[in-house]
């Protein structure tokens, strides 16, 4: 490291962290470290961080050291305000001098950007990095997020969890920070239990690699990817793979700071029960890695990842394994348990779990949700008998044994109870399927049945909560309004649905009761939906002003909408595209400023030139086309066909004076516009497209 620049590196030392907060709290320290060092012009060269259980470490390479000086203007008031009528200093002039420490004659003029001002210009000398970085350091610490804070000890200080130690060094030197009742020192500390005694840091460069002599390994990329590599080498020695579960990963990343990957193994006999109460009991209760053969199907096998090397890790293998045991039986006796009532009769317990208050119950939303299926099914072209079952039983699970022991089983629950009972494949794999998506990026249901169940079921809850006015509100979404809009999206989209998402809206209003939701509640709910576009869009790189266009004309189908955005993204690229975009434009500004109600229909015998006939004549033939494919829904097509107007559009603009002084041809040509306005929004309002592709 240069003379001019070091290494800074910070830690703070605690008890043992959140494994969630982890990242997001080091990321929070770094950002105000490298914000604090920008307020005093300290350029770095690089920033690492560091997080373990035990500490929050950031790492910031090529520090300067000293700022570079600064020439700095300061401006005082207007010239024209400086002097009075008899050419003396105004108040004005002279209290700026006074508050600049200067004679008001040293004041010079200055440009601005609000004219001729007087000010000053001075040399500022830039901060030294050791005299500015005890308060950034401070201040960069007391500002982690904190979701709840704990006081330890007789002290007052707050934190997530009680703090040890604090490093600060920039270079070898230490920088002197005061606080959480710390003071900044050199000593760090290694695996709890491989290396408890203080490590003395030389300098901030030997941060990382004295921690890992240490059995610590602080940078948690690092330490993720190491437990993924031994996770995956154990599970190829038996044949498996780890189903991937990046949330589990991270969660045991944050666990630990030496992570030891052990193999163990449970009794096949649990196999039978389903592999999701199995997976739940050994991901949600003991962070187990589970383990799949080469068809996808669970193995009596786990792997668990230790924070230590143990000198017998038998011994560990079999303490954990005789820790899942009760937790599989108790998911065995559930399900066993739960087999014994035919799923149908458990829709009489479902009167006693209210849904919402002014709801009803599950009962009453399960009788909802039946008929809407059962209408959708109809419109769908799907089974209505496989439909209606379906919903009339996709609840049940919910009061079983099993999902209230593990409630991310429902659904998946429900599908095994149904198919031990003999209900049709098509019914079990509706109620489990009618979850699908849970969230963003997940598949969706594989059947048309399914998809209607789960269509019938986010509508009644969207629908019903809006209804009775609890639209979600900021950051509160109770009942996942949000999400579930989104998944009506993107099935509606998948079954290619022709009806409008507000015809859906009704359908679903319709099952609730005389003055149950208010009026206006269907427009909300459609425009909810609507809403939930750009966002979908957004992933896929699509600008939302493709969206609006496509919304300007009226489209209201889902996969109507789709098709039509997919159309114009594709189209919006060519050169014709913005050509006619901005064509449209200007037609549609022509004709709001004309006002007046045209027909589209103008006579051909007052056109005066050859280029509004030529027009005319080309927008016959391309409308005639692009009429049709819109009716076909093949709007790529038509707006190619609409390309094909580029040529005698700009030629009419060159060579024709709309706005002509005979009253007859100026309205005549703005009929010929408002015909060439109609055709250029068969698809969508090309008018909103004028800036091209986003």
């Amino acid at each position: 490291m240069s003379k001019s620049s070091q290494t800074l590196l910070v830690e703070l030392g605690t008890e043992e962290l959140p494994a969630s907060a982890l990242q997001q709290m080091v990321a929070a320290l770094a950002r105000a470290l490298e914000a604090g060092c920008g307020d005093y012009n300290l350029s770095h060269s690089g920033t690492h961080l560091f997080a373990t259980p035990r500490r929050l470490a950031v790492v910031i390479d090529g520090l300067t050291l000293e700022a570079p000086d600064q020439e700095q203007e300061v401006l005082g008031p207007p010239v024209a305000a400086a002097k009075d009528a008899e050419g003396e200093w105004t108040p004005a002039a002279l209290g700026f001098a006074r508050k600049q420490g200067i004679d008001v004659e040293a004041l010079q003029e200055l440009n601005s950007d609000k004219g001729p001002r007087l000010g000053i210009r001075r040399q500022v000398v830039g901060a030294r990095a050791e005299a500015v970085l005890p308060e950034i350091i401070a201040k960069a610490i007391e500002a982690i997020p904190v979701s709840k804070r704990m006081r330890w000890g007789r002290q007052r200080h707050e934190f997530l969890r009680p703090v040890q130690w604090l490093v600060a060094l920039l270079g070898s030197d230490i920088i002197p920070v005061e606080t959480l009742g710390l003071s900044s020192g050199r000593a760090t500390r290694g695996h709890r239990f491989h290396h408890p005694e203080p490590i003395v840091l030389a300098e901030a460069n030997d941060y990382e690699e004295s921690l890992r002599q240490a059995k610590v390994i602080a940078n948690f990329a690092e330490r993720r990817e190491n437990i993924r590599s031994q996770v995956a080498a154990l599970a190829a020695e038996v044949g498996g793979a780890i189903d991937a579960d990046d949330t589990l990963l991270d969660e045991v990343t944050g666990l630990v700071e030496w992570p030891v990957a052990l193999r163990g193994s449970f009794d096949p006999a649990f196999l039978s029960v389903p592999a999701g109460a199995l997976i739940s009991s050994m991901r949600e209760h003991q962070k187990y890695f589970h383990l799949v053969d080469d068809k996808g199907a669970l193995m009596p096998v786990f792997i668990t990842v230790a924070n230590i090397e143990s000198l017998r890790p038998e011994l560990v293998v079999e303490g954990n394994e005789k820790v899942i045991q009760p937790r599989l039986a108790d998911a065995a006796f559930f399900y066993d348990t739960d087999k014994a009532t035919p799923l149908v009769q458990r829709s009489e317990r479902l009167s006693g779990v209210v849904f919402q208050q002014q709801l009803g119950t599950l009962a009453d939303k399960s009788r909802r949700v039946e008929a809407l299926a059962a209408g959708l099914a109809r419109v769908l072209g799907a089974d209505v008998a496989i439909c209606s079952r379906a919903a009339s039983l996709c609840k049940n699970d919910l009061v079983s044994d099993l999902v209230l022991e593990f409630p991310d089983l429902q659904g998946i629950a429900g599908a095994h109870y149904a198919r031990h009972d003999g209900e049709p494949d098509g019914v079990a794999d509706a109620i489990e399927q009618h979850y699908w998506p849970r969230q963003a990026g997940d598949p969706l249901p594989r059947t048309t049945e399914a998809a209607v169940v789960a269509l019938a079921d986010r509508l009644d809850t969207l629908v019903g909560i809006f209804g009775i006015g609890q639209t979600p509100s900021g950051s509160k979404d109770p009942f996942g309004l949000r999400r579930a809009a989104l998944a009506i999206i993107r099935l509606l989209i998948d079954q290619d649905v022709t009806l409008g998402i507000d015809a859906l809206v009704k359908l679903a209003a319709e099952g609730f009761g005389d003055g149950v939701l208010d009026p206006n509640s269907e427009s909300e709910v459609t425009e909810f939906i609507l809403e939930r576009f750009p966002a979908w869009y957004e992933e896929q790189g699509i600008s939302i002003d493709v969206l609006r266009a496509v919304l300007a004309v009226g489209a209201s189908s889902a996969a109507d909408i789709n098709r039509r955005v997919h159309a114009v993204h594709g189209f919006i690229g060519s050169d014709a595209a913005v050509a006619l975009a901005a064509a449209n434009k200007r037609v549609a500004n022509i004709l709001n400023k004309a006002g007046g109600d045209f027909s589209g229909r103008p006579d051909p015998a007052l056109f005066a030139t050859d280029a509004e006939k030529q027009l005319f004549a080309s927008l016959e033939e391309a409308a005639q086309r692009a009429d049709k494919l819109v009716d076909a829904q093949a709007y790529t097509e038509a707006l190619e066909a609409l390309a094909t107007l580029r040529t005698p559009v700009d030629q009419f603009f060159e060579e024709v004076m709309v706005n002509a002084e005979e009253a007859a041809i100026r309205i005549n040509r703005h009929e010929l516009l408002a015909a060439l306005r109609a055709s250029f929004t068969g698809v969508a309002d090309l008018a909103l497209l004028a800036g091209g592709r986003a």
